[in-house]
């Protein structure tokens, strides 16, 4: 079956040239973005609950955006003050190049990992008389605090933002040709918004194995893939299944 219709469930990429406005070029597809889980602050009363007083803290480890912007929130709810002898631990340039939202960039400490988690693992080694805080969503992968762990260091989680299902009501009546899911939340989206949902005729596409696992766990039928060594992206992946859907 041909593919005229995408829907993505991320927001929509700011960058003008990006890959997607590539695929809507190449193939004439119609693609939609909408994310199908959002990003919702706790308040300072939330985290002084976890017991978290900000000036307990000479470092930060920072995995992604939101981390940095709910940090910085609630340290101006609690009126904290973030000392300028503060180190940042940022999991990849995206998210240290983000902190200078926050901070003059080259006046501050920010040591930056290459994307993985564990490429911070030997910056914080040399560090390990640090207190080390780690803001978070209420959802994180297992492999972080393991992490943390095994390196014998004082360090402290807390859980500064949640990951909240989005109300996707209207789209009911909607239906896409291809859904493209890169996270197990996307699927808990899904299946929340729409119980009965049946697969019938539309495509899944799925980025990252815990994605695949979560489809699979929900007896959806995965037909698109990434990454892999053929196709490392979504896009290159959807690219290679519209050429053949298509012809």
């Amino acid at each position: 079956m041909k593919v005229k219709t995408i829907l993505v469930s991320q927001p929509e990429p700011k960058m003008e040239n990006s890959p997607y406005s590539r695929l809507i070029d190449k193939e004439k597809v119609k693609v939609d973005f909408r994310p199908f889980i959002h990003v919702e602050g706790v308040d300072a009363k939330s985290v002084r609950q976890q017991k978290i007083d900000l000036k307990d803290f000479t470092a930060i480890i920072l995995t992604s955006r939101n981390a940095v912007d709910h940090f910085f929130r609630i340290a101006e709810e609690m009126r904290f003050k973030v000392p300028d002898t503060m180190k940042y631990f940022c999991q990849s340039e995206a998210v240290a190049y983000y902190l200078q939202k926050y901070v003059v960039y080259r006046k501050r400490k920010i040591y930056v990992g290459k994307r993985l988690f564990s490429d911070l693992v030997p910056l914080i080694k040399k560090y390990k008389d640090e207190k080390f805080l780690l803001p978070s969503s209420d959802v994180l992968k297992p492999d972080v605090p393991e992490t943390l762990n095994e390196l014998d260091i004082n360090w402290k989680r807390g859980i500064f933002y949640k990951t909240v299902i989005s109300d996707l009501s209207d789209l009911r009546d909607v239906y896409y040709d291809i859904l493209v899911f890169f996270s197990p939340s996307g699927i808990e989206s899904l299946l929340h918004n729409f119980p009965d949902f049946k697969q019938n005729d539309t495509r899944i596409a799925v980025f990252g194995n815990s994605t695949v696992e979560a489809a699979t766990g929900a007896g959806l039928r995965i037909d698109i893939k990434a990454p892999t060594p053929e196709t490392p992206s979504m896009t290159m992946a959807l690219q290679k299944y519209i050429t053949n859907a298509n012809k």
